[in-house]
């Protein structure tokens, strides 16, 4: 029958599309592990019997969370779990190129964590309250050797418990997000230019007051909510920026 994770303890119904509670049921198992990225999950009629909905519904649920990349369909084979921290699934939000066209991902050279209490930007950007904590992650990207983005990350703190504690973690959202069980939605990002500080003209290897771009993201969850605010400052000098339109 209908689990009771898509029924209110309550009794009653969601007002929420059916197939949208089963997505919300089967990303929980992604999230809290019980579906290993790579793994194989059930078929769709047996998951649709366990639910107690149409094949039809259990369809739609499936082609949704495909498209979100939760999920992998493979012709003959069945329907797997994606490895968010994959290359290809990590560059999804790198819109930076390489003048032959790849994504421009780069390497991290150096990482700094804090803790403090979120400001006013922190609170507007991520829907935070004024008491609210916020880790703060400085990184410097480099490709080849050479700088090429500063980044400043704010991150909810009560998203990412001892954030403090785990090396390496703070390296990149996607492999935070899978180590912590938060699923990834979309991501906004805004371009502006301005002038280089001297302290980011010093890290990127240019002249002070040298026209930077800025790029303000915001990465949601797959439930709305914001996770992780950064804004890098680059120099691409040979690279360039990409916005696809569908």
């Amino acid at each position: 029958m209908l689990s009771d994770r898509i029924i209110p303890s309550g009794g009653r119904f969601s007002n929420r599309p059916l197939y949208l509670q089963l997505r919300d049921a089967l990303a929980e198992r992604i999230a809290n592990g019980e579906w290993k990225p790579g793994s194989a999950i059930p078929n769709e009629s047996d998951l649709a019997r366990e639910f107690g909905v149409s094949a039809g519904t259990m369809r739609k649920a499936l082609d949704l969370m495909e498209a979100e990349r939760l999920l992998t369909r493979r012709q003959g084979r069945g329907t797997f779990v994606n490895d968010q921290t994959s290359d290809e699934l990590a560059a999804r939000f790198t819109n930076l190129r390489m003048p032959d066209g790849s994504r421009l991902c780069g390497q991290v050279r150096h990482v700094e964590v804090t803790e403090g209490r979120a400001n006013d930007a922190e609170c507007r950007r991520l829907r935070l309250r004024p008491d609210d904590r916020v880790y703060r992650i400085n990184r410097l990207r480099h490709v080849n050797g050479q700088n090429y983005l500063v980044e400043d990350v704010s991150l909810p703190a009560a998203l990412f418990p001892d954030l403090l504690e785990k090396k390496g973690a703070a390296e990149r959202i996607i492999g935070l997000a899978q180590e912590y069980g938060v699923l990834l939605g979309k991501a906004e990002e805004r371009i502006s230019l301005e002038q280089a500080s001297p302290a980011v003209a010093q890290l990127l290897g240019i002249a002070a007051a040298a026209p930077v771009m800025v790029l303000d993201r915001v990465v949601m969850s797959l439930d709305g909510r914001p996770i992780e605010w950064r804004v890098g400052r680059c120099h691409l000098a040979d690279k360039y920026y990409v916005a696809e339109m569908t």
